[in-house]
């Protein structure tokens, strides 16, 4: 073996250095036999026993492991216990280490020598996000080699081929490495492999990576860290899970291989700032390359020098102000110093913090080039911040101040340079010092409106923060006739009032409409909203509304103005229209408060755990579950939490047949549908006894059989208990939008899944899915419900449009 390392009892050699072994210097070598360590206290072929014996470091001092080439299996693959988090801990780990300065040092030149190695993820193999390792403690430093979690990845070793191991599983799942809560951390010449959640060094404040390799998909990467002449392969478009907030994390001459075809960003969410200098990216492909998802937003990034297959790109070019190119300014200076031919990356700048931290030992490079350019090259602030003490101004109200800040990286604070403020000066007032205003609202205008403050330095910082600006509020329009119903022929009810509205503003009251069971509103059932300023003017009559009363309470008010006194109309039906008996909505007017009644003809809309999944521990929110918005580009009605509920009880009846059509938009846009494979699912139920928990449901989930797919399969409710009643299909056919049929035809179950979404045609599993299943008995029973244990917002189910029909 090329770059050997020879085993002497009290010392070892390697490079023809001897290396003395002892309390602050151990060796692993998991070939040794036990014999052979049994009586040296400093030697070791087990890794975690290695880790009971740690003597504390310091930074000039470090505790030194010497690892020589092999596989070290820090938890045993083989073992078919599940892992589980410990109490406190978010996540199970595979090792947790407390030391002070710690340095691992593979004894190799190519670091896939020398391996650290796990095998589990998130449910598979574990409950939680299995993590290699916890370590607590300042200074961990790695050299030369490779930590892999290889639960959905192979392990190869070529060394010995008979050490290497089959992936665990090929559906993707949260699969992590280390979480490192201290400062200082350092990774030289070390491979970081998995695919999603990588995982590198969460929670740590400050750490530098330096010719380091890394392979993963999304939320992968540590939100800070400043990587130098480094190497990724990203197999999905959002490697990040976010930034450091008011550090960010800096690329410096790296090259990034992207495999995604559409877009690739940097991060998932809008939480804190980058800079990429220098930076490569290679692809076969030609993706679209950005930072984030959600481009509305006060963030602001740097590049300079990026190329994409060696052409000059500038990312997002689609909103173009949320990068600056610093090419020819001077805040380049705190990444990238030029010096004659010399090309010097400033990490002293970006790391010293306020200790003079100096990992790459340029100080002294550093301060010659500071003596002949007469100005200090350090200490120069990389982000530039503004905060407000209010996202809204009104006119003729409070002001709000703003206040900017510079930072170093990491988050420490720089000294202020000079600002130039740009605002919009027909709408906002400014007045104060140069980092701090006082901004108050001067608009005019008819309508409320967003406006940008942008603040910039001379050297290139750049800030932005955006405000709503309203005009000055107005008193409450009054009504100019009073609220009034009437039905028409056809069962509409109508309503009818009318505002004394000024010049140019519109009517924005919010109309709310009620069942009740008297004439003075008696036990009122709210049944139908407007959402965004549209009131609604109609209510149409269905067999759900027999022996109620209907009311209509109207809160006027227009675009400006504050909220009036609530008028309310009511008026009893006395006819129900004849009609097949169905119910049918897009869920524009649809009421999202929490409503725990469960009554004939009325929605029932709550959160439940239900009992298939309780070996998952999450808690129901018992304020909000469901909300209409617009989200990620789609809008609907939007699960927000964890088992979100919808129930709607028919009248009463004997029901035969009954048929369910749903249009769903998931959030989740590679097919799998919810956030991870642990117990998330959605139930589209039919013939069901919502009281009781009794019936028969389509269930959707995220299994660990695929990352990028979802099994449906038919399922038996008996009082909350769950049962699987069919062969379950395996479909990439959910994604937005996505169209459900589930209906019976007496006893049998019959469900239709189809998408608009574009899906490769050699793709083997289902593209469209029909599948069928046998009830016990045609059940009476006419209940619907949707049951969503997955996780909301990014990961949520955008309810479109529903329809049911019932056959008495």
């Amino acid at each position: 073996m090329n770059d050997p390392v020879y085993y002497k009892g009290n010392h070892i050699i390697y490079r023809e250095n001897k290396i003395e072994l002892g309390p602050k210097a151990i060796y692993i070598d998991c070939q040794l036999d036990e014999q052979t360590i049994t009586h040296n206290p400093y030697v070791f072929n087990n890794f975690n026993k290695a880790m009971e014996h740690l003597t504390p470091g310091t930074e000039k001092a470090p505790m030194t492991v010497y690892i020589a080439p092999g596989v070290y299996w820090i938890d045993d693959p083989d073992d078919p216990a599940i892992r589980y988090p410990k109490a406190g801990d978010s996540c199970p780990f595979g090792i947790e280490i407390h030391c002070q300065w710690l340095k691992l040092q593979g004894l190799n030149a190519n670091p896939r020598n020398v391996v650290l190695a796990v095998a589990r993820g998130q449910s598979q193999g574990a409950y939680g996000n299995f993590t290699m390792m916890k370590y607590v403690g300042d200074g961990l430093n790695i050299n030369d080699m490779t930590l892999g979690n290889f639960c959905n990845i192979d392990l190869e070793f070529p060394l010995k081929p008979k050490w290497g191991r089959k992936k665990r599983m090929n559906a993707i799942t949260q699969a992590q490495l280390v979480f490192a809560y201290g400062d200082k951390h350092v990774c030289r010449n070390v491979h970081f492999l998995s695919r999603l959640n990588l995982g590198i060094f969460w929670c740590a404040k400050r750490t530098f990576y330096h010719h380091c390799y890394f392979e993963m998909t999304d939320d992968s990467m540590g939100d800070t860290g400043v990587y130098l002449e480094c190497k990724m392969k990203f197999f999905s478009s959002m490697p990040w899970g976010s930034t450091q907030r008011i550090g960010g994390m800096v690329l410096l001459n790296c090259d990034l291989q992207t495999l995604c075809k559409e877009q690739q960003l940097i991060s998932k969410t809008n939480c804190g700032p980058a800079s990429l200098i220098d930076v490569r990216y290679h692809s076969p492909y030609s993706p679209y390359l950005g930072w984030i998802p959600e481009r509305d937003t006060n963030l602001r990034f740097y590049q300079s020098n990026i190329t994409m297959n060696g052409k000059q790109v500038w990312l997002e070019e689609k909103k173009k102000d949320l990068t600056k190119d610093i090419t020819n300014k001077r805040v380049l200076e705190a990444y990238r110093i030029i010096d004659g031919k010399d090309t010097i990356y400033n990490t002293y700048n970006l790391l010293c913090g306020n200790d003079d931290w100096d990992p790459m030992n340029i100080k002294p490079r550093i301060v010659s080039i500071e003596s002949k350019l007469g100005r200090s090259l350090h200490h120069i602030p990389i982000h530039l911040m503004l905060q407000a003490e209010s996202d809204t101004l009104t006119t003729g109200q409070a002001s709000t101040t703003m206040i900017a800040t510079m930072y170093r990286m990491s988050g420490y604070k720089a000294a202020m340079q000079p600002l130039i403020w740009e605002y919009d000066h027909t709408l906002l007032k400014m007045e104060g010092d140069n980092s701090q205003k006082m901004v108050t609202s001067i608009s005019m205008r008819d309508s409320t409106c967003a406006t940008t403050v942008n603040v910039k330095t001379e050297d290139g910082l750049v800030a932005a923060y955006k405000l709503i600006v309203k005009p000055q509020e107005m008193p409450a329009p009054s009504f100019k006739s009073q609220p009034s119903l009437k039905i028409n022929k056809k069962g509409l009810i109508s309503l009818n009032y009318q505002l004394n509205l000024p010049e140019k503003r519109y009517d924005c009251s919010e109309v709310c409409w009620y069942k009740c069971t008297s004439s003075s509103g008696d036990n009122a059932i709210l049944v139908k909203v407007n959402h965004r300023n549209n009131p609604q003017l109609t209510y149409q009559l269905t067999a759900n509304d027999a022996g109620y009363y209907i009311m209509a309470a109207v809160t006027p008010k227009h675009q400006t103005s504050l909220k009036g006194e609530v008028a309310r109309a009511v008026i009893r039906p006395r006819y129900i229209p004849n009609q097949d008996y169905s119910y049918e909505t897009d869920f524009t007017d649809f009421p999202i408060q929490q409503q725990y009644q469960i009554k004939n003809g009325f929605w029932t809309v709550d959160g439940y755990h239900p009992k298939d999944i309780e070996y998952y521990k999450w808690e129901v929110d018992s304020i909000q579950n469901w909300i209409y918005t617009t989200h990620k580009g789609q809008t609907g009605l939007m699960n927000v939490a964890r088992g979100a509920r919808l129930r709607f009880t028919p009248i009463q009846g004997t029901y035969m047949n009954m048929s369910i059509d749903l249009k769903v938009s998931p959030l989740k846009t590679a097919g799998q549908g919810f956030g991870s494979a642990t117990g998330q699912y959605m139930d589209v139920c039919l013939k069901f006894d919502t009281k009781t928990l009794t019936g028969y449901g389509l269930r959707i989930i995220r299994t660990t059989k695929y990352s990028d797919a979802v099994d449906f399969y038919f399922v038996k409710y008996n009082n909350g208990k769950i049962k699987q009643i069919s062969k379950e299909i395996s479909a990439i056919c959910y994604q937005a939008p996505c169209y459900i049929k589930v209906e019976n035809r007496g006893k049998q179950l019959i469900a239709d899944i189809r998408t608009d979404y574009h899906m490769k045609a050699d793709d083997p599993r289902a593209h469209n899915v029909h599948i069928t299943a046998e009830m016990d008995t045609c059940t009476p029973l006419g209940g619907f419900a949707i049951q969503h244990t997955g996780s909301g917002w990014d990961n949520a189910s955008c309810l479109q449009h529903l329809k049911i029909n019932w056959k008495k």
